[in-house]
């Protein structure tokens, strides 16, 4: 795995980041971990800018919880969720090539991070890591999500893709009658019904001028 040119003086250097709360303000949730990864690049705008940017998906995806300590992280990481996500769209996307399958499976044979039940000061449970997790480990733990995905035929037929004008984001249709068209209601569904509305205004204007 190669670095990148971002947030890091090399490869592998730490960045003394540590996972806060909440997610970043462009998160998407698409039903999926790697189909949430895939929506880290839209319209060909990239948002894993750098450790920073990882470090919150990692953590709106639950993928660690918060409080996490992620010292380890540098741009290699970012670059390798970056070649991981380009091996799912393919996948996904591309007619499920063996050429891209091999190294997601390859992947997805490393041991996720280990999970630890703790007790916290008001006497419940909570979810921790049991050590500081690895890149390695972090990007099975997606693709697995993304073999899981591949080969459930459930999952496959509720795949969609949002009808918005110039979005592309795939997700998961659970809607009673699966009739959810967009990825986000408030977004591109909101987009839709204004232009609606535009198109109807302008119609009843050219019938009805003044």
């Amino acid at each position: 795995m190669g670095s990148g040119d971002v947030g890091s003086t090399g490869t592998g250097a730490s960045t003394g980041i540590g996972t806060g709360t909440g997610s970043p303000s462009w998160w998407f949730d698409s039903g999926r971990v790697c189909l949430d990864l895939l929506a880290t690049r839209v319209k060909g705008e990239e948002l894993l800018c750098g450790p920073s940017e990882l470090a919150a998906w990692l953590l709106g995806a639950r993928l660690v919880p918060a409080g996490t300590p992620l010292d380890g992280m540098g741009a290699d990481w970012v670059q390798a969720f970056r070649q991981l996500r380009a091996l799912i769209g393919e996948v996904v996307e591309g007619g499920c090539s063996d050429a891209a399958l091999e190294p997601v499976n390859s992947l997805a044979a490393g041991p996720p991070p280990a999970p630890r039940a703790v007790r916290v000061p008001d006497g419940s449970l909570a979810y921790v890591l049991a050590s500081e997790p690895r890149c390695e480990q972090l990007l099975a733990a997606v693709a697995r999500d993304a073999v899981g995905l591949l080969t459930d035929p459930v999952a496959r037929a509720a795949l969609r893709r949002c009808e918005g004008d110039n979005c592309r984001r795939l997700y998961l249709d659970t809607s009673r009658g699966r009739r959810r068209r967009w990825c986000s209601s408030e977004v591109c569904g909101n987009r839709e019904r204004v232009a609606r509305h535009r198109r109807r205004a302008a119609v009843a204007a050219q019938a009805y001028p003044d």
